[in-house]
């Protein structure tokens, strides 16, 4: 299935949302952007300017929380007992590059939460290999052409053509986002890959927590989805992640302290929030993101706050939609999130035509976490000259806009496993 064509029918997906009611114009003009001023994330809630490393640590503690009562909700803190159930190996994948295996994520104290589904994909032959974790949007069966992966049984979108039927996938859905992944690019450059369709964290539509696990787990302050500081669907896609990488941790052929979080659009915020909470993913790639990703909210510039709040009510708290019209009275920002990944490897990536995921603000919210690198004696991106198409920039923060649409390609890849290379190590 063309990328463009799932995409459009999540666009399509959205759109009686965004016209049940009236939303402000979006705007693509950068004359028009207007001025704003951003937050200092190194001066605290009481006005002290932070300096040292040690003074990070407490005001890292109060971006976490603006973040969690603000825009994706408290994550659930209490402890989850999972059992980890291999179902199928396959020794020789891929025509022999790789080892495969499909292990099942399950939740010991609710046995009716489905299970997560990993394809962890391995190069043969290697030990304590550094991988890349990302989720996908239409099942694993989706990013591989392979005939023995099974197609999810899980609530899909109604895409446009015959890929799914009733919200059921169909086989004409395989393999149609192989280009997104390179898996066998990954494999052959000394990386292992895990991917989960995300709908087996939560689906993605305003019910889709009935059933999982924002349906048995509160948050700190609240107990039911619509309550103002309860997570969203992004906050359970990133707590997903983290339940991965529990799994991943007891792999023996994975060396834990290498593992790669990568997401692209919605998939992308989720990945910047679960870098956010766990360290113990080595490094970030922000994939087009946009908006509540790596693009500043102050920025009247392609999809706003109140847009992504109308059009995807589910995906943040219901404190994120009372700045809908009021964004510059927000307390963060996202570069501050961003910054919430030093002093680890952070890569944020652009398209010149997803004007919607807004570019520029996606590059200026990398470039303004420069400060808090400088705190760790390492250099960001080093420069706050947006570059060139197709000339990526920057040290332990990277950034890129490519030439193309909103999709994750052999392009983009590249420069990832450069980076990898470079920053997580071989």
């Amino acid at each position: 299935m063309d990328e463009f064509i799932f995409w459009l029918a999540l666009l399509l997906l959205a759109a009686p949302l965004a016209s049940a009611q009236k939303v402000e114009e979006f705007n693509y003009d950068e004359a028009k952007v207007g001025t704003y001023t951003l937050p200092d994330p190194l001066t605290s809630k009481d006005g002290k300017a932070v300096k040292t490393k040690s003074a990070w640590t407490s005001r890292r503690a109060e971006l976490m929380e603006l973040f969690a009562a603000n825009v994706y909700g408290h994550t659930p803190k209490q402890p989850i007992k999972l059992r980890f159930q291999t179902t199928a190996v396959n020794e020789s994948a891929l025509n022999g590059l790789a080892v495969r295996k499909m292990v099942s994520i399950f939740f010991v104290d609710y046995p009716q939460i489905p299970s997560i589904d990993v394809a962890l994909y391995l190069p043969k032959n290697k030990k304590l290999v550094p991988i890349f974790l990302g989720l996908n949007f239409s099942g694993n069966h989706s990013a591989t052409t392979e005939t023995d992966v099974p197609i999810t049984t899980r609530w899909v979108y109604n895409a446009i053509g015959d890929v799914s039927v009733n919200n059921k996938a169909t086989e004409k859905s395989r393999g149609m986002q192989v280009s997104s992944w390179q898996i066998e690019t990954v494999l052959k450059r000394g990386y292992g890959l895990a991917t989960v369709y995300y709908g087996d964290i939560e689906p993605d539509h305003p019910q889709g927590w009935q059933g999982h696990i924002r349906s048995v787990l509160d948050s700190p302050s609240e107990t039911v989805p619509s309550a103002s500081n309860n997570w969203g669907a992004i906050g359970a896609w990133a707590w997903g992640l983290s339940r991965i990488m529990d799994y991943l941790q007891t792999e023996p052929d994975i060396d834990p302290k290498r593992v790669v979080l990568i997401g692209h659009s919605r998939l992308g915020k989720a990945a910047l929030w679960a870098g956010a909470q766990d360290d113990r993913f080595a490094a970030v790639i922000s994939n087009e993101s946009g908006e509540g990703g790596a693009a500043l909210s102050r920025r009247w510039y392609g999809e706003t706050v109140e847009r992504i709040n109308t059009s995807f009510p589910h995906w943040f708290n219901a404190q994120f939609k009372t700045y809908n019209k009021r964004v510059a009275d927000l307390p963060i920002d996202q570069h501050e999130l961003l910054a919430l990944i030093a002093p680890r490897p952070l890569y944020v990536a652009s398209a010149e035509e997803d004007r919607w995921s807004d570019p520029k603000g996606e590059f200026l919210g990398a470039a303004h976490t420069e400060p808090v690198y400088k705190l760790f004696g390492k250099t960001g991106l080093g420069t706050d000259t947006f570059p060139a198409v197709n000339q990526p920039i920057g040290q332990t923060v990277r950034y890129h806009i490519r030439t193309g649409k909103h999709d994750v390609t052999a392009y983009d890849w590249e420069q990832y496993l450069k980076f990898a290379d470079e920053l997580v190590g071989k």
